[in-house]
């Protein structure tokens, strides 16, 4: 196979219908399915490159530093994935610019892997059908199966062993509808625990795990409904039902798993405060402290404004529907 340089881009997505535990933690299966938004404005740009004149090891570089281990061992073993389908051993050099905060709780890994995927296999001399990009971002990141895709996009959790029936897919009601979420940030650096260690935690020792588990189905039925419907308010109820509970399941465990802050709690309120004026704005919380705010288009002025005023808030970002994963340039030796 032709092996190249490819430059790739994703968005990230956040869930609305929440991604919380494994059914498969070696292949990431997810227990669930979730359904998710993907942004324009947060995301990550890739360029992969294969040669043999790297020598024994990939070559990382992530927003112009180094990575620390557990990344570059967590690349490293994505690009064997790689590697492996392609059937070649050259060595990568990956190129990684952000602009979401890695580990931070904005899902920088979905669009992380999304574009890694796209880029790594490209440049390996793969081309796969969305399905199969979908099915290699999940073995890097989860929730990265569903940046391959933009706009509305639902993850189903597959019934196969061996996940190849775990994707995600668009959910093209959606598309159009001009919703937009406005994200405060209520603290900088990485969170305390990442999703994966605290989603395993949950699974082992939250008695209210079960339960959280036999929500989703519903959850994912009311928010195909809402969608379809464009109803912002049925949606909305449904992105603060499912991350309440996903966060209550992580509290229940032992120990307990909590990512708010005061801030988190502050803006809750804003938000409560905000719909009690007339505003239809709803909140959804990933495993992280930060507050993404679903609203209209129209709203986002009132709902940004209230949210820069809330105690412990530091900014703000609106973000709107975004496209999938696409390649911006890619060059053939």
């Amino acid at each position: 196979m032709n092996l190249s340089s490819c430059t790739a881009v994703a968005g990230t997505n956040i869930a609305l219908v929440k991604y919380w535990g494994k059914r498969d933690v070696a292949l990431n299966l997810p227990a669930t399915g979730s359904l998710s938004l993907t942004l324009k404005e947060l995301g990550t740009r890739t360029t992969v490159r294969f040669g043999s004149h790297f020598g024994p090891d990939d070559r990382v570089r992530l927003n112009g530093q180094d990575p620390d281990d557990k990344t570059r061992s967590r690349i490293g073993a994505f690009l064997d994935l790689v590697r492996a389908h392609a059937g070649i051993s050259a060595r990568a050099e990956v190129v990684t610019e952000n602009s979401v905060p890695t580990a931070a709780g904005l899902a920088s890994s979905a669009s992380g892997f999304a574009a890694l995927a796209l880029a790594a296999s490209r440049a390996a001399g793969l081309i796969l059908e969305p399905a199969q990009l979908s099915a290699l971002a999940r073995r890097g990141s989860g929730s990265a199966a569903r940046s391959i895709f933009g706009g509305f996009v639902e993850m189903q959790p597959g019934v196969f062993s061996d996940g190849t029936d775990a994707v995600a897919a668009p959910v093209p009601e959606g598309d159009g509808w001009p919703v937009r979420l406005v994200v405060a940030v209520t603290s900088e650096g990485a969170k305390h625990m990442g999703s994966t260690e605290a989603m395993d935690r949950t699974a082992r020792t939250s008695p209210f795990y079960a339960g959280w588990l036999e929500s989703v189905p519903q959850d994912l039925q009311d928010a195909r409904a809402a969608i379809a419907e464009r109803d912002l308010h049925r949606l909305g109820t449904v992105a603060e039902r499912s991350a309440m509970r996903m966060h209550a399941s992580a509290m229940a465990a032992a120990p307990p798993i909590l990512y708010w802050t005061p801030s988190t709690l502050a803006a809750m309120q804003t938000v409560r405060g905000l719909r009690d004026s007339g505003v239809a704005a709803y909140f959804t919380i990933d495993a992280g402290p930060h507050v993404k705010v679903l609203c209209e288009a129209a709203d986002v002025p009132q709902v940004e404004a209230a949210l820069s005023a809330t105690p412990g808030v530091l900014r703000t970002v609106v973000a709107s529907p975004g496209r999938g994963a696409r390649i911006l340039h890619e060059t053939t030796s």
